[in-house]
């Protein structure tokens, strides 16, 4: 790893866990903590400071301290302070340029690695069952997180055709989850009651943010012998979890909802403030998106610690209990899964008869 490592968003939770794990890299020399807010959390021996990546101060930063290693992890769906929609996309996008043409500029800068998102690929109906690094979108994100990951990721591809001399990672990763996470997706899991679309029992992967941290120290490193972590990598975890699977490990009962009305619940759910339900999360919510992990695990020589199930059961653990006891949800389920067919149907025709 480089002597001298910036971490941008390190007033985030995961931004504060890497800088604390990457200062104990024998390598290290220096980190450099970079927000525009005050962390509220301990960095360690780290040196904080505040900057905004949406200016050019960032391109000081960089000079002074001689940067050689830059891990950008502030590309989020939610904004780390105060701000709404309009200041997460600045920061997304307009810092993300900032920050590469800062990166340009500094004969210093060796090696890049940059927080990226699954969302990148959609979710649609015709989309393939399962996306590899290559796979072109059948459409592409028009809005939200999801289209600012797209324009962040064009622009790392233009910074590395012009600075082929630094190595350029970017790292896809599915649902962070775990037990403090930091996401739409995750507040939306929270919700007492989960509205779902009427019809649809969406594929869902997720990723541990321990896990989370341990590929950003590889990523962020000299690979180690027979791996390479430069190009762009799908990261999740192995295993897939339906929604439905989902709201009964968490205890929490589904109300589906005809897919013309699920806009105007994101819309009453978003202006009370229980959640960030946008257009790009229902049709995650509607069609499912899984993604292949060949790559991660032979050319980048990083296996997950956590399955999808496991990352979903700290998560789990970490909400508390639902309205609905997990374990008597899971035994109905199954006693019912366990009917035959013709039996369910001949007590329909007498209940009908005695009706009658």
């Amino acid at each position: 790893m480089g002597k001298i490592v910036l971490v941008t968003g390190a007033a985030r939770q995961l931004g504060g866990r890497f800088v604390r794990r990457v200062q104990r890299d024998p390598g290290v020399k220096r980190v450099i903590a970079v927000d525009a807010v005050a962390p509220g959390h301990q960095l360690g021996d780290a040196e904080f400071v505040l900057a905004d990546i949406r200016q050019s101060a960032i391109t000081r930063v960089l000079a002074e301290h001689s940067v050689d290693t830059v891990v950008h992890l502030d590309v989020s769906a939610k904004a780390s302070g105060a701000g709404g929609r309009t200041t997460v996309k600045e920061t997304n996008v307009i810092g993300t340029m900032q920050l590469l043409g800062a990166c340009q500029k500094s004969p210093t800068v060796q090696r890049l690695v940059v927080k990226s998102s699954t969302n990148v690929y959609g979710s649609a109906p015709r989309d393939p069952a399962v996306f590899t690094e290559t796979t072109t979108p059948k459409a592409l994100p028009s809005g939200g997180f999801a289209k600012d990951a797209v324009e962040v990721e064009g622009y790392v591809r233009g910074f590395a055709r012009r600075r082929p001399d630094v190595a350029v990672c970017v790292l896809r990763f599915a649902n962070i989850l775990g037990p403090s996470p930091d996401s739409p997706l995750a507040d939306y899991l929270a919700l007492p009651v989960l509205p779902t679309v009427f019809g649809y029992d969406p594929r869902l992967q997720f990723v541990h943010e321990d896990d989370v941290v341990d590929v950003l120290e590889i990523a962020a490193r000299e690979p180690r012998r027979g791996t390479l972590n430069s190009g762009t990598f799908n990261i999740a975890g192995d295993g897939v979890l339906l929604l439905s699977q989902c709201a009964r490990r968490l205890g929490r009962p589904t109300v589906p909802v005809l897919l013309p009305a699920v806009t105007w619940v994101g819309s009453a759910l978003r202006t009370v403030g229980m959640t960030d339900f946008s257009p790009e999360q229902i049709r995650l919510l509607t069609h499912g998106r899984v993604v292949s992990t060949v790559q991660m695990r032979e050319t980048l020589g990083f296996r997950p610690k956590f399955t999808t199930a496991q990352t979903f059961a700290e998560f789990a653990r970490s909400r508390g209990p639902g309205l609905l006891p997990p374990e008597r949800v899971s035994r109905a389920v199954g006693r019912l899964a366990e009917l035959p067919l013709g039996v369910e149907r001949a007590g329909t025709t007498h209940s009908t008869h005695g009706a009658r």
